[in-house]
């Protein structure tokens, strides 16, 4: 792959490296809020009931669930970053191939080429 698609892919992943660390600030921003809520209680002046305290337990834990997510996305955007320093972006880790551009851009984190995952699928039927 030339150096200007590798440039335009590293942009790719820049961005969405900007976009996910962002979500994960938010998703941090509502986990922190919600143990703090937790652990010095609601000073509100209302009564908090138990139905509202399983509903905001819910949505910690979906809070939880999508920042784990996101941290692992991350990470493999990070990853993906790396290959394209080493000069090995775009290559397929099974077969040692080129990875199509358009599974590229669908997936900018891929490792593998579409024939070979197909295969691995295949495999785990």
């Amino acid at each position: 792959m030339d150096e200007k698609k590798i440039g335009r892919f590293k942009n790719i992943l820049m961005e969405k490296r900007a976009e996910v660390f962002e979500r994960i600030e938010r998703l941090r921003e509502i986990t922190l809020e919600s143990n703090y809520r937790d652990s010095y209680g609601d000073h509100s002046g209302y009564a908090f009931h138990m139905a509202d305290q399983g509903t905001d337990a819910m949505e910690r834990e979906k809070a939880f669930l999508f920042l784990s997510r996101e941290e692992k996305y991350f990470q493999q955007i990070e990853q993906a970053l790396q290959r394209i320093d080493l000069h090995e972006y775009g290559i397929c880790r099974v077969c040692g191939g080129e990875i199509d551009e358009k599974r590229l851009e669908i997936v900018p984190t891929t490792r593998i080429c579409v024939p070979c995952k197909l295969k691995e699928s295949q495999a785990k039927a």
